[in-house]
């Protein structure tokens, strides 16, 4: 008697006990899904920053429609050459290994923005001769675009001044030894062109000892119609 008296009493606990336990799992359960409600509700959503839309040539602004996009820096010293990039489509660069020292040049279809044709002239230990060759053979609606490395100007005689002028150059007469240049001008164009940085050799603002700091240019080149 005293037994089932005391297994009665034992089974009422453990119902009591297991009722009290699944109080505090529905309880939990509960605070749980709420807590994460309200918490979804109130904390901002952590958006990360939006990566800003790639352009040709790693522009910073998209060109018009009937324009070429183009970057191009100088060469750095006499270490790393110069880069021309038209359209996305690296023409020169070290890398490409079609670059050298002096006046890197790479001509352009006007009207398709192909490339015509790529080349270097040394104006340290070079000739002209092959240069001013080279200007004269350019035909009419070519775009042309000039890079400096190392030196690209003592060998520059009046003759290829003159020549790299009327495309559209105006620093080409102040151009001195180991300046930094870069020129995106045009055969048959008629005024000067806005595309064009020059900047001197000097010791007093020199980046690297004994050549100035490299230059770089963006822009937009309205395409040639007719």
């Amino acid at each position: 008697m005293l037994i089932t008296r005391f297994i009665k009493l034992a089974a009422l606990i453990l119902a009591f006990l297991l009722a009290v336990f699944l109080a505090f799992q529905l309880l939990e359960i509960n605070m749980d899904f709420n807590f994460g409600r309200f918490v979804s509700k109130s904390l901002p959503v952590n958006v990360g920053p939006t990566k800003p839309a790639a352009h040709k040539c790693g522009l910073s602004k998209a060109c018009a429609p009937g324009h070429f996009a183009f970057k191009m820096t100088s060469g750095a010293a006499s270490v790393v050459g110069p880069r021309i990039c038209l359209e996305d489509k690296l023409l020169m660069s070290g890398v490409k290994n079609n670059v050298g020292r002096g006046i890197n040049i790479a001509l352009i279809n006007g009207k398709t923005g192909e490339v015509i044709k790529t080349a270097y002239y040394d104006m340290w230990a070079g000739d002209v001769a092959p240069l001013i060759k080279f200007l004269n053979e350019i035909e009419e609606g070519t775009i042309v675009m000039m890079a400096s490395f190392d030196d690209p100007a003592t060998k520059l005689n009046e003759e290829a001044k003159k020549l790299i002028a009327d495309l559209g150059s105006t620093a080409v007469n102040s151009l001195g030894f180991r300046d930094n240049w870069v020129f995106v001008g045009g055969k048959g164009i008629k005024t000067k062109s806005p595309f064009e940085q020059h900047i001197k050799n000097s010791a007093d603002t020199n980046k690297y000892e004994g050549w100035p700091e490299v230059l770089e240019m963006e822009g937009c080149i309205p395409q040639r119609q007719i």
